[in-house]
């Protein structure tokens, strides 16, 4: 299925599917696609970071190779069209902060974010939002952004352009007939990025979601994007659907 141009119809009906799409995310990661001592919540607060989709390890031991535990990336690195790897601020990596942690202790691993119209909507909600994901890989939050609204002045070069310059530079420049993004994040000590551009029309790939700094599970965005659809109403399929002239 393309992906659709969501500019078409208001914010209310971009969060109906949003809602939508993380609940399908999140089922197929708990069905099956993550390992069996990792589950996935929606909606979840770690501390001040309120993700979409909340990956957790429930405390026992991961070990990478057995059955069902991904993917390793130093032999399968992931299909995308850019990476890039750089190192955090020191003063960054050591920052104090509260982290709020579920009562069984559970550890929080990676987090999944559907960028929203109003993410971009102001200057201090998209600065929040860039803290927010920043502050997650300097906490080793592994993270995968989905972002299919299109660049704002706040961010020109797409999303990944604008996170990757809180974190490094300014260098990553967005194909323009790519405008549209998708990336992963693995939090090691060396952050990695693996950015896959997109645009209305495309079939969506399926992303790597980081468990550790060099393992990872395959998101199935274009299976959980066509479930989730089928919940858009008809009314707002129809004005999705109709071809540009």
């Amino acid at each position: 299925m393309p992906v659709h141009d969501w500019t078409r119809v208001s914010a209310e009906t971009f969060h109906h599917f949003h809602t939508e799409w993380m609940t399908k995310i999140s089922d197929a990661l708990n069905d099956g696609i993550l390992p069996p001592e990792y589950y996935a919540m929606a909606e979840q607060v770690a501390g001040d970071i309120g993700p979409d989709v909340l990956t957790l390890r429930n405390g026992k031991a991961f070990e990478p190779g057995s059955p069902g535990t991904g993917t390793q990336l130093a032999e399968v690195p992931p299909k995308v069209r850019f990476t890039a790897s750089a190192e955090m601020d020191i003063y960054a990596e050591k920052q104090r902060t509260l982290v709020i942690r579920h009562s069984s202790e559970d550890d929080i691993v990676a987090l999944i974010e559907i960028v929203s119209p109003g993410n971009k909507g102001s200057r201090r909600v998209f600065r929040a939002f860039l803290e927010k994901a920043a502050a997650a890989l300097a906490r080793g939050y592994h993270l995968l952004l989905i972002d299919l609204q299109p660049p704002t002045l706040r961010d020109p070069q797409g999303i990944h352009g604008a996170l990757w310059s809180e974190i490094c530079d300014d260098s990553y420049k967005a194909p323009p007939d790519k405008p549209l993004t998708l990336a992963a994040y693995s939090a090691g000590a060396v952050k990695q990025a693996f950015v896959e551009p997109i645009a209305v029309g495309d079939a969506l790939p399926d992303m790597p979601l980081f468990l550790t700094s060099g393992y990872y599970v395959s998101q199935p965005l274009e299976a959980t994007y066509e479930s989730a659809w089928r919940g858009v109403p008809k009314r707002w399929r129809a004005v999705l659907e109709v071809q540009p002239a």
